[in-house]
């Protein structure tokens, strides 16, 4: 009897793996795995914002309508529930990369504010976050460069023939992945280089009249 029941069992496991349900198991927790590291760099741009922010209000406290996008846009990123179950939720996972763009959005005119404070650009502690920020904007990119791989490997297999068969037994579904348009606006890193320095025929430490300090 005891014979039997293994026998079954191996036959049993010999049948999921050829229709492909181990692969299915081994694709989802790729996309779970790579899920969660593009979470943990999108957590760590948010923290390092407060400090951002509080650093450039100390410079350019008139700067509020741009420093109040950031911290909303922040907000509002950090109001919604990036859970694992997102990425199974096509509707909620539109919501979340539209709130992650306009973070980006906001970050980037916070950043190129900072053109127009020479006095800002040289602080130390600033700089320091700066490269904070554009490090975390790199791996950001490659965070979601990896899920959006990892998400195809998967859509593919619960899709192509026999184990999509499978997959429809198991209730296995397609995953929410990021857009092609999405992708080419919110891959690019905010520009935070400070290379071109002040317009030339503008005082040290004020923003020169013709590009005014808001830009947008």
């Amino acid at each position: 009897m005891r014979f039997k029941l293994l026998a079954l069992m191996a036959l049993a496991a010999s049948l999921l793996s050829g229709c492909g349900y181990n692969q299915i198991q081994t694709n989802d927790e790729q996309v779970n795995a790579a899920w969660s590291e593009v979470l943990n760099q999108y957590k760590r741009r948010a923290d390092l914002i407060p400090n951002l922010v509080q650093i450039v209000q100390g410079y350019a406290a008139h700067e509020k309508e741009v420093l109040t996008k950031v911290t909303e846009a922040r907000s509002q990123v950090a109001g919604i529930k990036a859970t694992p179950e997102l990425v199974n939720d096509p509707q909620a996972f539109a919501r979340f990369q539209a709130a992650q763009a306009q973070l980006s959005g906001a970050l980037s005119r916070l950043l190129l504010v900072v053109e127009n404070y020479p006095n800002l650009k040289a602080d130390a502690s600033f700089r320091d976050l700066q490269a904070q920020v554009e490090g975390t904007e790199n791996r950001i990119t490659v965070a979601r460069n990896r899920y959006i791989k990892a998400v195809q490997e998967y859509n593919t297999t619960v899709r192509v023939f026999p184990s999509n068969l499978t997959a429809m037994l198991f209730g296995y579904k397609t995953k929410a992945n990021f857009t092609v348009e999405d992708e080419k606006a919110m891959a690019a890193p905010p520009a935070i280089k400070f290379d071109s320095g002040v317009k030339s025929g503008t005082a040290a430490g004020k923003p020169a009249d013709s590009a005014p300090a808001t830009g947008y």
